[in-house]
């Protein structure tokens, strides 16, 4: 990649490089934050993607005391010293945490979640936060308390969601890398629509108890993206690992993740679901960048075939409304409960709240039994297949001043969610999956392409992603026009 020369070098380094440079103390702490501050103020109206920007002074004298830290001798680790923007979701000590609603406009929380509690701790220097969507309901972010954010390709589409504020910050290099959550494709959509990387790890592997439930609620994770995977990563090596506070945590450490990405992938069977033959509508030139990929996973030595699964996805989609209806009627029925609390919620919340009112225990409990048929079904792939391959998104960044895709080539969408029913076989199967890049359509807007990997592969779904962005480099090549990068 070329520099721009008006732009800092030091934005344009990859997370893990930038790092390596503040251990051997080849820059300070202080000229990184004022680089990446100045950087965010020049591109960050354009997209809107970090939101409660801490007060320069604050974040500069953060900076000189990592910097005193490391003349001492003491190194926090691989994140010491680097911005990083939360996503709005999870709960920052001192930080506002809005959940893109009003009802917490002013909500400062007096503890850290764990995620964000373990990259404080391996020194981050925390600006601010990521914007998201309402309660994070929906892959557009957009709220009533910050705005909406746009895509680092065309500003005046959308960013995706709902980590859309994460995507476009990463993108634009407003931030080193970045933390996400993903109930929907909410690490999946938003880096397809900004050409980067994001990962859903398998469930379990990111351990959080900002939830009231600790055990039911299970359809949502915390995860990395990143320009790289080598960034994702590392991220995940810091947010990975078993915490007493989350009992369904896997134990494992995270300190494997921080290991090399390089593995032989040569003979990996690879399945291609595709639009699970024919349901899903797709928008034409999604399928034909994705297959177009396809052929350089076969360029790499894998072998590549279409699969098809015996799990009629009707049935998938009934499962994951009756199970998401539920999860978001447990966490804000209260708040619906009271009228005037009500009035500010956006009426997708409240769709999903009445059906949730709406359901009996039996209804839950079928649909429990319905996604663990799924996980049965997608392990039987999984006797043939190392790998499983479908598009992250059914649609390219739309104009961001919709609420959300009504139609796609002709077919109406029944939901606001409808349009993203391509992320829901990953989540419900609780396995891996990584969004890696697969290029641009005719007006330049990116897409993506979704790896899923057996339970609790994530390491192996990581290699593979590696090994096909060493032979893309998609980002590296692409990035975004704003930016004024030569690739």
């Amino acid at each position: 990649m070329n520099q721009n020369q008006n732009i800092s070098e030091l934005v344009q380094l990859q997370a893990h490089e930038l790092a390596e440079r503040i251990r051997l103390r080849q820059v300070s702490c202080r000229e990184v934050m004022s680089d990446y501050l100045a950087h965010i103020e020049r591109f960050n109206p354009a997209v809107n993607a970090i939101v409660s920007l801490q007060p320069e002074e604050t974040l500069l004298a953060q900076a000189d005391e990592r910097d005193r830290e490391l003349s001492r001798g003491e190194y926090r680790g691989w994140m010491h010293g680097l911005p990083h923007a939360i996503k709005d979701l999870s709960l920052t000590k001192g930080i506002r945490t809005t959940l893109g609603s009003p009802l917490f406009r002013d909500f400062v929380p007096e503890n850290d979640g764990i995620m964000v509690e373990r990259i404080r701790g391996a020194g981050a220097i925390l600006i601010g936060k990521t914007n998201t969507p309402e309660f994070g309901l929906g892959s557009h972010s957009y709220n009533p308390v910050f705005g909406v954010t746009g895509c680092a390709y065309d500003p005046s589409r959308t960013a995706g969601g709902s980590s859309g504020g994460a995507g476009a910050a990463l993108a634009l290099q407003l931030v080193p890398v970045a933390d996400g959550s993903d109930m929907m494709g909410s690490l999946r959509n938003p880096a397809a629509f900004n050409n980067i990387i994001g990962f859903r790890p398998s469930q379990g592997r990111v351990p959080f108890d900002d939830s009231a439930d600790l055990f039911i609620d299970q359809l949502g994770y915390e995860g990395p993206m990143g320009r790289s995977v080598r960034d994702v990563a590392m991220l995940l090596s810091t947010q990975a690992g078993g915490d007493s506070r989350s009992p369904l945590s896997i134990s494992e450490p995270g300190t494997q993740f921080a290991g090399s990405l390089e593995s032989d992938i040569k003979g990996a069977r690879l399945g291609w679901l595709g639009d699970f033959n024919g349901y899903l509508p797709m928008q034409r030139g999604v399928l034909d960048l994705c297959k177009r990929a396809l052929g350089d996973f076969e360029a790499l030595g894998c072998h590549v075939e279409d699969a098809r699964s015996d799990y009629a996805p009707e049935r998938l989609w009934d499962t994951w409304c009756t199970l998401r209806h539920w999860l978001v009627a447990g966490s804000l029925g209260s708040r619906y409960a009271d009228p005037q609390q009500r009035e500010q919620l956006k009426p997708e919340a409240c769709w999903e709240i009445e059906g949730g009112l709406a359901l009996s225990a039996m209804d839950v409990y079928r649909a429990s039994a319905a996604r663990t048929d799924w996980y049965r079904a997608i392990s039987r792939l999984f006797e043939k297949y190392d790998y499983l391959l479908l598009p992250s998104a059914q649609v390219f960044p739309f104009d961001k001043t919709l609420d959300w895709p009504k139609e796609i080539e002709g077919v109406a969408m029944d939901t606001y969610h409808r349009w993203m029913e391509v992320v829901i076989p990953g989540t419900l199967s609780g396995c891996p999956v990584a969004n890696v890049p697969v290029g641009f359509n005719e007006q330049g807007l990116p897409m993506g392409i979704q790896i899923i990997g057996r339970h609790q592969a994530d390491m192996a779904v990581l290699q593979l992603a590696h090994a096909y962005e060493q032979a893309t480099r998609w980002y590296q090549r692409c990035p975004p026009p704003l930016l004024g990068l030569a690739g």
